[in-house]
């Protein structure tokens, strides 16, 4: 596992760069996007190098990594997706899947019959979680309904008003479907989430610890800024 540590915009201009890298070597790749406000700044770098003309997702399949359970459209994963990734870029609105109750059950056999993830974007709980990976979630997970907890209800209350608010479920790759992107890239930001970088890095890859099984894989590159960092 590959740890960068630096500023916010230098993380999110070298995971750009990294995608582009990945992209150029294959056109038509195929992406695992995570919602959420912590690759905003990635979406935001990407969108301005692809109005620029210096990369094309026109061939590239998008897969959300998370979703809501029974929220409005507004409040959706899939919304956020669209609104700072998919409208913003040349991707083809016909190339994105996104996670529903009508999905989820043959989510990883749409990801495998598109080839495979050759890059999986990430963020990182406050508990460890990836995706919507909680602490317990086995490795051989696959796709699933997860039920939240406390934790990431409480780390996304502001974007439902409250705690009480945030869905009792959602819907996530698994863990196994994540690690076997071909690369992984997460990205952390922030002193709330320096405990969880550590456990990641360190911990033991069982299933208490989520994001710890990012050990296994060869290809991991975890940026982060210097309060990220703060407790390696």
């Amino acid at each position: 596992m590959k740890t960068i540590v630096c500023s916010y915009e230098e993380c999110n201009a070298r995971a750009a760069a990294q995608i582009r890298r990945i992209l150029t070597e294959k056109p038509d790749a195929v992406l695992a996007l995570s919602a959420g406000r912590t690759p905003r700044g990635l979406y935001e770098e990407l969108s301005r190098i692809c109005v620029a003309g210096e990369l094309s997702f026109r061939e590239a399949k998008l897969f959300a990594v998370t979703e809501f359970e029974g929220v409005d459209e507004a409040d959706s994963c899939r919304h956020m997706l669209e609104s700072c990734f998919v409208e913003k870029t040349d991707i083809r609105p016909e190339n994105c899947h996104f996670l529903s109750p009508e999905t989820i059950a043959d989510y990883d056999a749409q990801i495998k019959a598109a080839g495979g993830l050759d890059v999986a974007v990430l963020g990182l709980g406050a508990n460890a979680h990836i995706g919507y990976n909680e602490p317990a979630v086995p490795y051989d997970s696959l796709s699933h309904r997860q039920k939240l907890t406390d934790a990431t209800k409480r780390q996304n209350a502001e974007v439902f008003g409250s705690e009480d608010a945030v869905p009792e479920y959602g819907y996530t790759m698994g863990i196994y479907t994540l690690v076997w992107a071909s690369e992984i890239i997460v990205l952390a930001f922030g002193e709330e989430k320096a405990d969880a970088v550590h456990k990641m890095l360190y911990g033991r890859n069982d299933s208490s610890v989520p994001a710890a099984f990012l050990q296994i894989p060869r290809d991991v590159t975890v940026y982060l800024d210097e309060a990220a960092a703060g407790k390696l």
